[in-house]
């Protein structure tokens, strides 16, 4: 069976998330990542065609490779983990870089700080720390104890950065538990009461393709959705370059 259209699985997930949140009564807008790993530029554009205009990906040379191929008001959010070598070429090359997602150091921390200042850039680059709500030895992100620390580094010590909030990642089956999301909102008000801010100017990124009117429900505000809009992926090429699996589908 031939997959939907890029434009009608975009207005499909955008449908869902307007009802999810009139279900949770809620007001705030939630915002739309597209994440188009292993997707062809020409999907891409279809979606931005239709109006979608935040993109994401998990991996650095794809970001690198689309970036310039598509219109430079795109908003694009780095949601993979981001390694400390890989820093400077995507600060540099991608100037509408919006927000890395996946911020699990102090020392990733400092390296995007170091790379925005030298890239002059004029605002802050946002950034959300990654938490690993779920307990697993194959997550990246911050044990929930440690959220704190690092979020107040890089709010004390990363002028160059600018805290936006939380994210995790969902379970093997690429669905959270509601224990997980319930997690990531309670590290949400430790930071916001250690840094004496309201928890709601801190967003949660949580949700994807198979969770994300769940994770609304319980207050996310950033979904991160890609096969539901593109289609199944094609990890044949990332396989034959490395021996490790692919990371959870959004």
């Amino acid at each position: 069976m031939a997959e939907r259209p890029v434009s009608t699985a975009l207005q499909d997930v955008l449908t869902r998330m307007k009802q999810a949140s009139e279900r949770a009564g809620r007001t705030q807008s939630v915002r739309l990542v597209a994440v188009s790993k292993t997707k062809p530029v020409e999907a891409l554009q279809e979606a931005y065609d239709a109006g979608q205009r935040v993109f994401g990906e998990n991996y650095v040379q794809e970001m690198l490779d689309k970036a310039p191929a598509l219109p430079s008001d795109v908003q694009w959010h780095f949601i993979g983990h981001l390694q400390s070598n890989k820093v400077k070429a995507v600060v540099e090359n991608v100037p509408n870089l919006a927000m890395v997602e996946t911020v699990d150091s102090t020392k990733l921390a400092d390296k995007l700080n170091r790379a925005v200042e030298v890239a002059g850039r004029t605002q802050p680059l946002a950034v959300m720390v990654q938490v690993n709500t779920s307990g697993e030895e194959s997550k990246f992100g911050v044990e929930p104890g440690e959220c704190v620390a690092l979020a107040k580094h890089i709010v004390q010590s990363c002028p160059k950065l600018r805290l936006a909030g939380l994210m995790t990642i969902g379970m093997p089956d690429y669905s959270s538990r509601p224990e997980n999301f319930e997690c990531l909102a309670d590290c949400r008000m430790k930071v916001a009461a250690e840094l004496g801010m309201v928890p709601e100017h801190l967003e949660l990124s949580m949700g994807m393709s198979g969770d994300f009117e769940q994770a609304i429900e319980m207050g996310s505000t950033n979904i991160r959705v890609g096969s539901t809009i593109f289609g199944a992926r094609d990890y044949s090429k990332t396989r034959a370059k490395s021996p490790s699996p692919p990371p959870p589908q959004q």
